[in-house]
């Protein structure tokens, strides 16, 4: 493993960005009949912690599709994978978080409401946040919180709701090697 603690989200991110770049290909190719071709040296986008540069050409993309044909991603799967995201980054957050850290979480819930790819999803999940305020003051306030937000929204459209006395059972911590997986805050110098 890698001595930078920031190489697994590189990574993600590249392969976020290859996949894209599978889907737009296939999409250019299928529906214009234009085919995109690719530099092997330069990549059309390239996220990387080091010098090496990932060829977006030799991506398997059977690693993103999973055996389905190149279709945009539905609303359903992208919720679950921002559910996904959001429960990983709760089971990372610490204890004793920074003013920071409080900050930074209760921004990316106000971003996510503005933000969100599917606007009716937008437009709820700021609704859920006005009635229920982000409680980011610890990691199992943060999970509790997030947990009962959730249900809000599996409520909402006929779900069923998760028990919130098992979110840590469920989205425990990563397993990382030399606590590479914590999240790293900057301590305020006024004190938290």
């Amino acid at each position: 493993m890698s001595d930078n603690p920031l190489q697994p989200i590189f990574l993600t991110l590249q392969n976020f960005s290859n996949c894209i770049q599978t889907h737009v290909s296939n999409f250019l190719a299928q529906h214009n009949n234009f085919q995109l071709s690719i530099d092997s040296k330069k990549p059309v986008f390239s996220i990387s912690s080091s010098s090496q540069i990932i060829n977006p050409s030799n991506v398997d993309t059977n690693l993103f599709n999973k055996g389905k044909s190149a279709a945009p991603v539905t609303k359903e799967e992208l919720g679950r994978a921002t559910w996904t995201f959001l429960h990983t980054l709760a089971a990372q957050y610490p204890e004793n978080p920074t003013r920071q850290q409080k900050k930074d979480v209760k921004e990316l819930m106000g971003i996510l409401s503005r933000m969100y790819p599917c606007k009716e999803c937008a437009d709820h999940f700021k609704e859920v946040l006005r009635v229920n305020p982000v409680q980011a003051g610890s990691h199992a306030e943060f999970s509790r919180w997030l947990c009962y937000v959730h249900n809000v929204v599996n409520r909402s459209i006929g779900k069923l709701v998760f028990p919130c006395e098992r979110v840590d059972a469920r989205w425990g911590k990563l397993e990382c090697e030399q606590r590479a997986c914590d999240l790293q805050g900057i301590t305020s110098t006024f004190g938290d």
